[in-house]
């Protein structure tokens, strides 16, 4: 087997990491710059040539329409979907419905997928890796926030795909990051994993022993991130743009783009420091002039009031993952902080809050994800046999089931089964000289498939027609290792089977 990376695939940053057969040990690569992250940006000019990273989000504010950062949000999304609703207000570039209805984006009058956008990151890692390291690479082991369901893990593999890599795993971002940090075997552990990145929360309790990883439970939000507080920001900026001057730039691109670097740069100076400043000359162009945009002090507690809502979204996934895995505040031993957001004082004090320990930051939270993947894919490789090998045990993060009379979910594997997992439930026909039964699958926790996400359906024809309730249908479900599933459907009497790898409507094709 050839190379095989360890990709942590971010909505702000994206990063690489190898195992270094001669010392055993994880490594990030660097791109082609030299960088040891990569902006998740990516820019189109009008001839089609493609730019990825720093020089793409250099090019924003020239090309802000066809210049994209964190598509990761929208992967695997409806268009519908409140949420892509509430982003696409204060994005510079277009996002739209394709013709099944998903979230899409529109590059020079064509649309492309968000999991087409994110292979021009991937493709750009891969032969930055393969310029570096002087050798093909032709496998990739890719990191996802532990929530993301059915459709946006199979879009992520999709993205892999398209990017010429063999995605060998799909590994939850908690659990790689876990991965890479060191801990004693031989001491029994609880270790809660607080990942707030760019793009998505995710929270998960893990216990260690005897080299074994075993994930107790997952939550997390899938729209809650650094993103979130960048557009929070934006959107005050512009209110006091619009009350000191009167225009507003709401349909100002190129503007949207300079207002977001300076959101981001405001978020971070103010991890730092307890106030800064916003100048921003010749904002936009007025009846009478260049506008610009000066405040002179901008304070930590401003920042922290307005994302206050932000905050305090943190604490529901906490709770919900403690009593997922029967636990208590008491019985967690260590906190790690993984994400670029946990950077921000008042983040890390939620957690404390939240969890009862402080955070702990001993490997890099911008790169953890990564070189916990990079370990994961030497397994997967094969090449450290002298190594020793943690035997990972992860689980399902939401519920998979079927839709059943009345529109009820009929759960065949809970979230929080430890994955691979197979599961068969029995149905009845419902109809007298019923022939045939479709069978659809959601994911999801509401006890209503409307509540859920539908993944896809299967049909079984050809049954015995026969009085209703008389004719029995088993529904196999089996999930995978990356959390993809396959379904069975057979009528024992007859041997007539049905089965699906499901690639729901919303998913696009590789």
């Amino acid at each position: 087997m050839g190379i095989v990376l360890g990709i942590d695939l971010g909505t702000t940053n994206s990063c690489m990491a190898r195992v270094d057969p001669a010392t055993g040990h994880a490594q990030v690569l660097p791109n082609r710059e030299g960088e040891r992250t990569t902006p998740s940006v990516v820019s189109f000019d009008a001839s089609g040539k493609v730019t990825v990273g720093t020089a793409a989000r250099r090019q924003g504010a020239l090309n802000p329409r066809n210049t994209f950062f964190g598509v990761k949000r929208l992967i695997g999304r409806r268009f519908s979907d409140p949420a892509v609703q509430q982003l696409r207000r204060l994005l510079p570039y277009e996002v739209v419905a394709d013709p099944a209805g998903n979230a899409a984006v529109r590059v020079h009058g064509q649309l492309l997928s968000p999991a087409e956008v994110s292979s021009h990151v991937l493709r750009y890692l891969k032969e930055s890796a393969e310029a570096h390291l002087g050798e093909p690479v032709d496998g990739a082991v890719i990191t996802v926030p532990a929530y993301f369901d059915e459709v946006q893990r199979q879009e992520t593999k999709n993205a892999g795909q398209r990017a010429g890599l063999t995605v060998h795993r799909l590994l939850n971002e908690p659990t790689a990051a876990m991965l890479a940090c060191r801990f004693d075997e031989s001491h029994p552990e609880n270790i809660a994993v607080f990942d707030l990145g760019g793009g998505t929360f995710d929270i998960s309790l893990l216990h260690v022993e005897d080299e074994v990883v075993q994930v107790l439970a997952t939550c997390g939000d899938n729209f809650l991130g650094g993103d979130n507080f960048d557009e929070i920001v934006v959107e005050a900026l512009r209110r006091i743009f619009l009350k000191q001057t009167g225009l507003d730039l709401a349909s100002d691109p190129a503007a949207l783009w300079r207002l977001k670097e300076a959101a981001e740069s405001t978020k971070r100076a103010l991890s730092e420091v307890e106030q800064t400043t916003v100048d921003m000359p010749f904002l936009a162009q007025g009846a009478e002039g260049p506008l610009h945009l000066s405040i002179p002090s901008f304070p930590r507690s401003l920042f922290e009031n307005l994302v206050g809502k932000e905050l305090e979204r943190l604490r529901g996934p906490c709770d919900q993952v403690l009593q997922d895995a029967d636990l208590k505040v008491g019985d967690i031993h260590r906190v790690i902080l993984v994400g670029g957001m946990t950077r921000m004082p008042a983040v890390r004090a939620r957690a404390e809050q939240y969890l009862g320990r402080p955070g702990e930051r001993t490997v890099n939270p911008d790169e953890a994800v990564a070189l916990g993947a990079a370990l994961e894919a030497d397994i997967v490789a094969g090449t450290s046999d002298e190594q020793p090998q943690v035997l990972l045990l992860d689980v399902l993060s939401r519920s998979l089931g079927v839709r059943t009379e009345g529109g009820r979910f009929s759960v065949l594997i809970p979230r929080n089964t430890t994955i691979p997992a197979r599961e068969t439930k029995v149905f009845a026909t419902t109809f007298d000289h019923q022939t045939h039964v479709d069978i659809e699958v959601y994911q999801g926790e509401a006890s209503t498939v409307d509540g859920n996400r539908y993944l896809g359906e299967l049909q079984l024809a050809g049954l015995p027609a026969a009085p209703g309730g008389t004719v029995r249908v088993a529904v196999d479900f089996t999930i995978d290792a990356d959390g993809i599933l396959h379904v069975t459907a057979r009528e024992p009497a007859t041997g007539r089977k049905a089965e699906a790898r499901l690639r729901p409507p919303t998913a696009s094709s590789p």
